[in-house]
């Protein structure tokens, strides 16, 4: 029998108490895995955008249109090998307006050929390119809303008012996290032809494929360059960077999710440590009989640190084990299937879940340090006589 067993052993003498922190440490590393999933799967976006890829919209704001010539004159420039242009629709079904999906007006073929991470089958890709009112659906958006291929919608407008009908011509799956699977797209053309004349001929932004990835800098200067005498100017940047300006907007939202993170491990810190002192307190007396017997203060150091470690590894392992089948099973499953578009993947990573495992740890150690600093200071006679 060592000393850290005997530890581990006077944990279980409050076996109620023991079993709340233990709880408490748990909640908390649950809400701290999931705290961190949300901020890793909010970026994911951006740090799997593809390298090789680049994106103009207008100089002053992303809600603000460019030409669609635009979008031809980029792909004269050297470097450039495939273009493709959208508009943001923000069209709503008209059975849920409140169930929030992307829907993005494009042309089929250039997004095809820009997006090689968009599978489909060759019949649902020539059926979709062959009718004008086609909808190319992400997998995701179609489980959630029971959408098959056939099938006819009709969403209503927002930005652009009217019903909207749409033939889904094919399900779309996607081979990276950077690629939302719960968009809807469907032919610019179907939109265009309907707008009035000032709105004619205008998309939100363009996106293009390049032939080398180090030029990614010189070609985006280049494209601006281009259109630096126009009335509608541009900004250039990498896929990468056009994800990261837009989760700028969120700063705020995610410094938020990090200061809640800290506040969590705080208080968790807080409760272990307060557990751990009323422990102390109630075995002041035995601590006193171990040090008349003969051992030393570095025993009763050791002694209590070893409680916060037990109680650290029990409540970290059980709040990691928990997390995986909520947050990935879960939570994850649904927030993709109805927030793809912020979300593109839900899961609890490895890396964060050893992590979150070894901050229990640590915590339960940390928390430990001043009640053990204490027990490890008593004198054996004062130790003695205190009762309680």
């Amino acid at each position: 029998m060592t000393l850290t067993s005997i530890a581990a052993r006077n944990i279980g003498r409050n076996k109620l108490r023991t079993a709340l922190t233990v709880s408490v440490v748990a909640i908390a590393i649950l809400f701290f895995l999931l705290l961190r999933t949300v901020v890793w799967s909010w970026t994911s976006a951006a740090e799997f955008s593809k390298k090789d890829r680049i994106a103009s919209r207008h100089k002053v704001s992303f809600i603000m249109q460019l030409p669609k010539r635009y979008a031809e004159e980029i792909a004269e420039i050297p470097g450039v090998t495939a273009v493709a242009y959208a508009n943001w629709f923000g069209a709503k079904d008209m059975k849920n307006e409140q169930d929030f999906f992307a829907s993005i007006a494009t042309d089929p073929k250039s997004l095809l050929n820009v997006y090689s991470e968009i599978k489909t089958t060759e019949a649902e890709k020539q059926a979709w390119m062959a009718d004008r009112q086609g909808a190319l659906v992400g997998d995701a958006l179609a489980k959630k809303k029971g959408w098959k291929v056939g099938d006819k919608v009709t969403l209503a407008g927002t930005i652009y008012p009217g019903d909207w009908t749409f033939n889904i011509s094919g399900i779309y799956t996607t081979t990276t996290t950077n690629v939302d699977r719960s968009t809807l797209w469907f032919h610019w053309d179907y939109m265009n032809e309907s707008l009035p004349p000032r709105q004619k001929d205008m998309v939100g932004w363009i996106v293009a494929n390049i032939k080398d990835a180090s030029t990614s800098g010189r070609i985006s200067k280049e494209v601006d360059a281009k259109f630096d005498n126009r009335d509608l100017q541009t900004i250039t940047m990498s896929e990468a960077a056009l994800n990261q300006s837009f989760l700028g907007m969120f700063a705020a939202v995610l410094n938020g999710i990090d200061i809640v993170s800290i506040v969590i491990t705080l208080i968790m810190g807080l409760i272990v440590g307060n557990t751990i002192a009323m422990g102390v307190r109630e075995r002041t007396n035995e601590y006193g009989v171990l040090r008349a017997i003969g051992f030393l203060p570095s025993h009763i150091w050791r002694f209590v640190l070893a409680e916060g470690v037990v109680i650290g590894l029990l409540g970290g392992a059980i709040g990691v084990l928990l997390g995986y089948p909520l947050v990935n099973s879960g939570m994850g499953r649904i927030i993709e299937e109805n927030m793809g578009q912020f979300f593109p993947q839900f899961r609890v990573q490895p890396e964060m879940a050893a992590f979150a495992f070894g901050l229990a740890t640590v915590l339960g150690l940390v928390a430990a340090i001043l009640p053990a600093r204490q027990a490890a200071r008593l004198q054996v006679v004062e130790a003695l006589r205190r009762v309680g």
